[in-house]
């Protein structure tokens, strides 16, 4: 018997090490934004935010976690994840928030391009105490 998502939790974390962390962060967010049925639209928006997140978490973070909720507000329900590290922090956030800026040989497209893709942004971050970006997608 396949389990209903009444039957699954409402939250949890997975670790973000790896490479294969970044795949697993990934088919969860799929799978979560699946049961939450969430068009094919915001699923891909989804899984894409996660995606560039956790690569950050891992690249520029040195790794981290990724923790997940479903949560509700009023009649909304959505899917909220949080993706921290303890790594140096962002120095300049403004900059770091900027279309195309890029502190490595990525594209730019990383936090604002994850911006632009969920209904919801926050992010919490101080030079050497790392960085917390929390996103929320509502249906």
């Amino acid at each position: 018997m396949t389990p209903s998502p009444a039957d699954e939790a409402l939250s949890g974390s997975a670790p973000v090490r790896s490479e294969q962390d970044i795949v697993l962060s990934r088919q969860l967010v799929r799978k979560l934004t699946q049961q939450l049925k969430f068009s094919l639209v915001d699923q891909t928006k989804m899984i894409t935010a996660a995606s560039e997140l956790s690569r950050n978490t891992l690249v520029y973070g040195g790794g981290g976690e990724m923790r997940w909720e479903i949560v509700s507000n009023g009649a909304k329900t959505g899917l909220q994840l949080a993706f921290e590290d303890k790594g140096p922090g962002i120095p300049d956030l403004e900059q770091a928030l900027t279309d195309g800026w890029t502190s490595g040989g990525g594209l730019g497209m990383g936090l604002s391009g994850s911006r632009r893709l969920v209904n919801d942004f926050d992010i919490r971050t101080a030079p050497g105490e790392g960085t917390c970006v929390t996103i929320t997608r509502w249906k």
